[in-house]
């Protein structure tokens, strides 16, 4: 079963975007996913649709207190699509891990647990603090959003040294699985030309799908909607209808 972290430590790239979207279109296609909110502004969580309030049990129980999948894991108002959800107590959870034994591996031990869902996304926070560490560490590839603007590549060198450390020393089979450029605006030279950069520097990992600037698609979280469900014929929406079926054919075998 893939697991793939979705993680850039720069802010503001389409992290959650890209998890809470990309899940409910797979889930519309009939995959069963499972979003692992490990982001302490648990945007993925409200983005769909979970009222945050109302959690018993969060990331942070799976990282501390040991607490039983069945307990944790909810399922969306979204077709074939669950969550393990997060609040602002996983912030926390930082400090508590720095002085346990086997911190970097609680989330792995808790997801080999897992086995109902075809494809696991992890939406990691904007750092490489414990939170990311863990998540990357349970994952066996990595999807890295890029948006198309000034400094788009500022911080990705950081996160590919982490990502071999990593490798080197907790998780040998760690891959890059692609790179997703994000915010896209066809309007201006500065998009096209970091678009163009992108893809020389990282060749065929780079999605062809692109997710553009769209108000709609902006519009989605604050109503606790997928834009597949909120305007699944909006511009965002095609993105990343043309994104889910390029996953199908890179990590779940489904031939076009």
């Amino acid at each position: 079963m893939p697991v793939v972290a979705v993680a850039n430590q720069k802010g503001g790239v389409g992290k959650t975007t890209c998890c809470v979207n990309l899940a409910a279109e797979l889930g519309k296609r009939g995959h069963l996913i499972l979003v692992v909110d490990m982001d302490p502004q648990a945007h993925s969580t409200s983005g769909l649709g979970v009222d945050k309030s109302a959690l018993k049990y969060t990331t942070y129980d799976v990282l501390i207190n040991d607490v039983s999948i069945e307990e944790i894991i909810i399922c969306t108002p979204w077709q074939g699509v669950s969550v393990i959800p997060a609040t602002i107590d996983l912030a926390g959870a930082e400090v508590e891990l720095a002085g346990t034994l086997s911190r970097e591996t609680r989330l792995l031990r808790f997801l080999s647990k897992v086995d109902d869902f075809d494809l696991i996304l992890i939406d990691c926070p904007p750092s490489l603090g414990l939170l990311t560490i863990n998540s990357l560490v349970a994952a066996n590839s990595v999807l890295i959003p890029i948006q198309c603007e000034y400094y788009a590549l500022e911080g990705v060198s950081q996160l590919l040294k982490t990502i071999d450390l990593i490798k080197k020393h907790l998780s040998d089979g760690l891959t890059i699985g692609g790179i997703l450029l994000t915010m896209y605006d066809s309007r201006t030279r500065l998009s096209q030309e970091v678009a163009q950069e992108v893809r020389r520097q990282f060749g065929g990992l780079v999605f062809e799908a692109i997710i553009p600037r769209n108000v709609r698609l902006s519009e989605a979280p604050s109503y606790g909607q997928p834009i597949a469900y909120y305007d699944p014929s909006s511009t965002g929406a095609l993105a990343f209808q043309a994104l889910a079926e390029e996953v199908e054919r890179r990590w779940l075998a489904v031939k076009p």
